[in-house]
């Protein structure tokens, strides 16, 4: 096993923050994952194409010859989804793929992504059927290797631990993060005006890849029916369906029935936190802080302010 040092440039340590080894060494897929689907935003076709990558690459965007590393240096803030931005290029709604890839262990690859359109600087990563479970799948289908770095060696996997409780807040919603030997993550939700969801807390410990495939990744997106129409007028959710989505009338309730899980909104929005805050990663590390992550009626952009300024930090 190489030595974390080799990478001691990539990471520093702080009060708050300390990076550690977990034991384990950084992976990378055995062969190439080809998945094409329709955006949930802009409603375009696009391929995408995950192949394997080289230790300490991390994971990162090629659209054309540009590349975009998943990383919260690059993320912009974007209605109902997050974002890349480099250079003119943008990869949008990559949360749930880089969900499924940082609970998946796949700490190295290279993500390419074309649209129907080939000229197009602006790509989205498709919606399937709202969840993560196609990109877990996919991800099982061609399995994991160890990956190497490009003298052949093997490199250790890194994962910051909090040490100290960190949090962000907006009004009566909050991200925080709490010292835990173990990772832990409790996400509350409240929508009042719409009685079938209402308010609902989902709490695991993600201890095994086995929680986050039985118990997060096929949990879908959500919206409410009497949003749509806004929503729609906005630009978004173009290539949205009844089968990209649960939608719930504040009304009427689920109208397509029936939900995967009592809970499927709360276990939606863990789901979305993990690749958000993948984008803390660096170097082929785990993105995800080691504590016990509580949020309360986040969203995408709460999630990558806490990392922006867990970063600022670290």
């Amino acid at each position: 096993m190489a030595s974390s040092r080799v990478f001691k440039a990539a990471f520093k340590s702080s009060s708050v923050i300390s990076w550690k080894s977990t034991g384990k060494l950084q992976q990378t897929v055995v062969n190439r994952i080809e998945r094409t689907g329709l955006g949930l935003h802009s409603g375009k076709k696009s391929t995408v194409r995950i192949w394997p990558e080289l230790a300490g690459e991390g994971r990162y965007f090629m659209i054309g010859s540009n590349r975009i590393d998943a990383s919260i240096d690059f993320a912009k803030e974007t209605p109902l989804c997050t974002t890349l931005c480099k250079d003119g290029y943008t990869v949008r709604t990559i949360e749930h793929l880089l969900s499924a890839l940082e609970a998946s262990g796949v700490d190295n690859c290279r993500i390419e992504i074309e649209n129907s359109v080939s000229d197009d600087q602006s790509v989205e990563v498709p919606i399937f059927d709202g969840s993560a479970r196609e990109w877990v799948n996919a991800i099982e289908e061609v399995g994991l290797k160890v990956a190497a770095d490009s003298g052949g060696k093997s490199c250790d996997k890194l994962a910051p631990y909090v040490n100290e409780p960190f949090h962000v807040w907006k009004n009566d919603t909050f991200v925080a993060a709490f010292p835990s030997s173990k990772l832990r993550i409790s996400y509350g939700i409240n929508f009042p005006q719409a009685p079938a969801i209402g308010c609902q807390w989902f709490s695991c410990s993600l201890s095994d890849n086995c929680v986050y495939v039985e118990q997060i990744a096929s949990s879908r997106t959500f919206c409410i029916y009497e949003q749509v129409e806004q929503m729609l007028q906005s630009g978004l959710i173009q290539g949205g369906t009844l089968e990209s989505a649960i939608v719930c009338s504040e009304s009427k309730g689920w109208l397509n029935p029936p939900l995967r899980y009592h809970d499927e909104p709360s276990r939606h929005k863990v789901l979305d936190l993990i690749g958000d805050l993948s984008l803390f990663a660096r170097a082929g590390s785990q993105g995800l802080p080691v504590a016990h992550i509580v949020a309360y009626k986040g969203g995408h952009a709460l999630h990558t302010d806490f990392a922006r300024r867990l970063s600022r930090i670290d």
